[in-house]
């Protein structure tokens, strides 16, 4: 095959035989057919589940927490396609009284802060935002890039674990998510309950590493910063025994109602005025994909390193199981769209004080077979017209 992106010469990485799941993606399987768990998923969640019975169930979850509490509910938030429709449709569709958190990773783009800023004012909720601390930040990115070949280790940790533990703080027993992994991985299929806990936080989440790992590992690298211990707070999980007393439930809203991105997406533009934006390696007509982030751009180019995919995989095999799009054209907008170098590159270098032939030691570190990346140079893409407006701070 002449395209690089299935089962070819240059990166050699097979993909599902149905959509384009590649063989490098973490907890997927294949068939004997080379089918891939996801679209076995899929199939399951279109033809086996009852939706009008989940519903149900979805009523009967908030009954019991409806006018019992400061707040009906948490919504976990940072304003993308997806937290932002379970925001609408709670508050819209089910009347509930929500107070939004955020975690602020610390890379939020301008289109992002003004669609939050019109969301909230639109919906009417009460809003708190966590920014951790900046020294920290950058030694966590450089940390969990070279332990782990992946620089997102605060973000993902922080969103998941501060939102519990203000429900603990506040004695709000329930929380409600979004989209459920089965859309797009293997770790939990649509017919099994995807509670988000701590079981779920350590399987994928925070990459194998908990916070007390995490205070060990840091030293002078990146900046001579010397955390606190108690730095690492909105990093760490709340305590079993203060969950079980509040009688906490951390949910998702996939797991009731079907979820679909795209009719998800046209509700928030229309009903919001939500604004979708470009983002780097992903073509125009996506522009509701991970808008948050001024450093996806740079995840997405660590995951082709790594695995010989990128983004755009993910979102044309959301298509091609949902039957929007072909496989054939899937393959087409890969191929034009992976595997760039992003401009965003280089501010994140600047961020985490490292050379581009340091970061791409670490990245062949963590090449995933049969990925044989190694060194080929990659074409570079253009930085997005909002770079200009991106924070530079580094110290």
């Amino acid at each position: 095959m002449s395209d690089r992106t299935s089962a070819n010469k240059e990166y050699q990485v097979p993909l599902c035989t149905k959509c384009v799941m590649p063989h490098t993606s973490e907890s997927i399987t294949f068939d004997k057919a080379g089918v891939c768990t996801v679209c076995h998923q899929i199939d399951f969640k279109k033809t086996e589940i009852d939706w009008d019975k989940r519903g149900r169930e979805l009523d009967e979850l908030i009954e019991r927490h409806r006018g019992k509490y400061d707040y009906d509910c948490i919504v976990p938030y940072s304003g993308g396609k997806d937290s932002t429709f379970t925001l609408w449709y709670l508050i819209t569709q089910k009347k509930m009284k929500v107070l939004v958190v955020s975690f602020d990773h610390g890379f939020y783009r301008p289109a992002l802060l003004e669609n939050r800023k019109k969301t909230l004012k639109k919906l009417g909720s009460d809003f708190i935002q966590f920014t951790p601390n900046w020294k920290l930040v950058r030694k966590l990115m450089y940390e969990s890039l070279r332990r782990r070949g992946d620089f997102c280790w605060h973000c993902h940790t922080g969103i998941f674990s501060y939102p519990m533990r203000l429900a603990v703080k506040l004695q709000i027993p329930l929380l409600i998510w979004g989209e459920p992994t089965g859309e797009y991985a293997s770790f939990y299929s649509y017919d099994e309950v995807e509670e988000v806990n701590e079981e779920r936080f350590n399987r994928f989440v925070n990459l194998g590493i908990t916070a007390e790992d995490m205070k060990g590992m840091l030293d002078d690298t990146v900046s001579d910063f010397r955390p606190d211990p108690r730095d690492f707070l909105p990093y760490t999980y709340p305590a079993k025994k203060d969950l079980r007393a509040l009688k906490c439930e951390s949910v998702l809203l996939g797991h009731y109602i079907p979820w679909d991105v795209k009719k998800q997406v046209e509700i928030i533009k229309r009903e919001l005025d939500w604004q979708g934006a470009p983002v780097e390696g992903v073509p125009p007509q996506y522009d509701y994909e991970k808008i948050e982030c001024f450093m996806q751009g740079v995840r997405d180019y660590l995951k082709f390193l790594k695995r010989g995919i990128g983004r755009t995989n993910h979102l044309v095999g959301i298509d091609i199981r949902n039957g929007r799009l072909s496989r054939e054209e899937g393959l087409a907008l890969m191929k034009q769209y992976d595997g760039k170098r992003p401009a965003s590159l280089d501010l994140f270098l600047d961020y985490v004080g490292m050379s581009e032939e340091d970061f791409e030691e670490i990245a062949r570190q963590h090449v995933v077979s049969p990925n044989t990346w190694k060194n080929e140079p990659l074409p570079r893409g253009e930085p997005l017209a909002d770079t200009p407006a991106w924070d530079r701070t580094v110290k």
